[in-house]
């Protein structure tokens, strides 16, 4: 694309977007309620969380380049994370796509910029175990930092690239020796930092929603939520992305169809804002947790769903880096969490 009409399409997607003032004024705002559920060393970057059907927990690390396991969290008390496993790489997102069976993104983003998908296979696993890890393929671009995950079928997963700009699909075979990544999409909202020269990712978080047939995604340098249109028998995108919100260094984030909402992370801004599903701005984003400054919330970074998916908008799980990345208004670097979120809107 050349530079002229790139440089247009990002001033249109980051020009105002309006919202009407019978939105923002009648729209309760809901709350959340913090619990730490585990802790780990100040300096450690909790990346993401995948939630499992038993309520155990699936966290990555990704200064330590580690995958831990959290027993299910009983009541308000702690629990004490058993490490699974150290990648070469910083492992990013972890996507299940049929029970226990997980995969695990992971780039070296700050340096040789590699990415590679490993699998890890928990069906037959118990703590004290060896954990089966196996390394399926090698991101085909020679610079890539994948990132967030989402899996629309069994054997697809979509992978956001943080640096290049675009979205690879990744066709899964069943033993994984055949295992496939193509470029599925590239847009100039996924682009990293245009406009500045401190590095920060573009694509971010990437959710699909099978009710609707849209893909979500974060642009976290842009300051854009966006969508793109899914054909469900092929699950390759239809048309352009549109712009759902602007305005904050957005995160991961997990959709309520039922609410038509996304609760999204905001990682170097410490909040949790709810934002609606809808591209017309009919109603507002609304904070949930983080104004006015929330300690225990520093450095958010993913946000899921309870077991198997649980209630959506009612108890989700958080991580965090306490401020390892960018250090809250008070300066003060905190240990890195996983937190419990009690939902509720008044």
């Amino acid at each position: 694309m050349a530079g002229g009409a790139l440089g247009l399409q990002l001033a249109m997607l980051q020009s105002p977007m309006p919202a009407s003032s019978a939105s923002l004024a009648g729209s309760p705002v809901p709350a959340a309620r913090l619990t730490t559920v585990a802790e780990f060393p100040v300096g450690t970057f909790l990346e993401n969380i995948a939630v499992r059907a038993d309520g155990s927990m699936l966290v990555t690390d990704l200064r330590e380049k580690r995958l831990w396991y959290l027993p299910a969290p009983t009541g308000d008390r702690t629990v004490q994370p058993l490490l699974l496993h150290t990648f070469d790489q910083p492992p990013f997102d972890i996507t299940e796509t049929e029970r226990d069976v997980f995969y695990v993104d992971a780039a070296t983003y700050s340096t040789t910029h590699h990415s590679h998908l490993y699998r890890v296979d928990l069906r037959r696993w118990k703590p004290g175990m060896p954990v089966p890890v196996r390394s399926l393929l090698e991101f085909p671009f020679p610079i890539s930092s994948a990132n967030g995950a989402c899996a629309p079928a069994p054997n697809v997963i979509l992978v956001a690239d943080s640096l290049i700009g675009l979205i690879w699909r990744i066709d899964l075979s069943d033993d994984g020796a055949k295992t496939t990544a193509r470029v599925w999409l590239r847009h100039a909202s996924m682009l990293p930092n245009p406009f500045s020269g401190k590095l920060q990712p573009g694509i971010n978080g990437v959710e699909y929603s099978a009710k609707t047939h849209f893909l979500y995604y974060t642009s976290t340098a842009q300051r854009l939520f966006m969508r793109v249109r899914v054909d469900p028998r092929t699950l390759e995108p239809v048309g352009d992305p549109e712009r759902l919100a602007i305005g904050h260094q957005w995160d991961d984030f997990e959709l309520d169809e039922n609410a038509h909402v996304a609760y999204v992370t905001t990682h170097r801004e410490n909040t949790i804002e709810r934002v609606p599903l809808d591209p017309g701005g009919r109603q507002a984003v609304q904070t949930v947790v983080g104004k006015p400054f929330d300690p225990q919330l520093v450095g958010p970074s993913d946000f899921a769903w309870g077991p198997g998916g649980g209630d959506p908008g009612s108890v989700a799980f958080v991580t965090s880096d306490g401020g390892y990345t960018a250090p809250p208004p008070d300066g003060i670097v905190r240990t890195a969490k996983v937190l419990r979120a009690d939902l509720s809107t008044p």
